[in-house]
């Protein structure tokens, strides 16, 4: 069972102006967002990871790069147009403030399998295509570097929301209730028989029990009745 740690692009220029940026090229990291970036890899330093996949667009991989920058290895780095954002069409550029008066804004926030975005796409094939890059790229990592594989997907708050809404077993509609702010770490790993979330929306926090987990991959992973005993607590530095 590979662990994927799923890590949304830190604030853009466009985040911070209240732009839906969409698929616009050249939408970069602010000042902000870059801080948030490098707290992300410098955090994630501890866990050795086989691979950081990102979504096409700029701010990812930017983020991306920030991660590989403090790992010591060379992860396999590659970038995957299903992990891009969703096609917005006709909204993408415009503020959410104007967005917010659109009637389909209420279906967005209620009903989101029921939304296909004007000139674009619809949330369920969102969904759908990122769910299924999550899985392939787990399943290679796995096949390739054995069931204690760790690696990253850099993407976007809506495609990361979707992803976590499947592995909880939540239906689209329900999506709206996660949280993924920018830069935030979640993780979940899939099982033979259900995915494990075990963290979301993370922006501090020790993960060098990652590391520690890796290494015991390949034993029983059943959910513990009673809640278990939980993580190792971290080492102190110098000890």
């Amino acid at each position: 069972m590979a662990t994927v740690i799923l890590v949304r692009h830190g604030r853009t220029t466009a985040n911070a102006s209240g732009l839906l940026a969409g698929r616009t090229p050249g939408v970069s990291l602010d000042d902000v967002g870059r801080n948030q970036a490098d707290a992300t890899g410098k955090r994630l330093a501890v866990v050795p990871l086989v691979g950081v996949v990102s979504s096409p667009l700029e701010r990812c991989r930017q983020t991306a790069q920030f991660i590989l920058d403090h790992q010591p290895g060379t992860p396999h780095a590659p970038v995957d147009d299903d992990l891009t954002e969703c096609d917005y069409g006709q909204w993408q550029g415009q503020t959410l403030a104007d967005l917010a008066k659109e009637d389909l804004w209420k279906v967005v926030q209620s009903q989101p399998s029921a939304v296909v975005f004007p000139g674009g796409e619809s949330m369920a094939a969102m969904q759908a295509r990122s769910v299924a890059a999550i899985r392939r790229h787990d399943a290679a990592f796995e096949a390739e570097h054995g069931p204690g594989a760790v690696w990253v997907a850099v993407s976007h708050g809506d495609i990361i929301k979707s992803v976590l809404a499947d592995a909880l077993g939540m239906h689209l509609d329900l999506f709206q209730r996660i949280d993924v702010g920018p830069a935030s770490v979640s993780i979940v790993r899939y099982g033979p028989g259900r995915p494990t979330v075990h963290a979301t929306n993370t922006d501090a926090g020790d993960l060098s029990w990652l590391a520690a987990a890796a290494s015991n991959a390949a034993a029983p992973h059943d959910a513990p009745v009673g809640g278990g005993a939980g993580h190792a607590a971290p080492h102190a530095q110098g000890a």
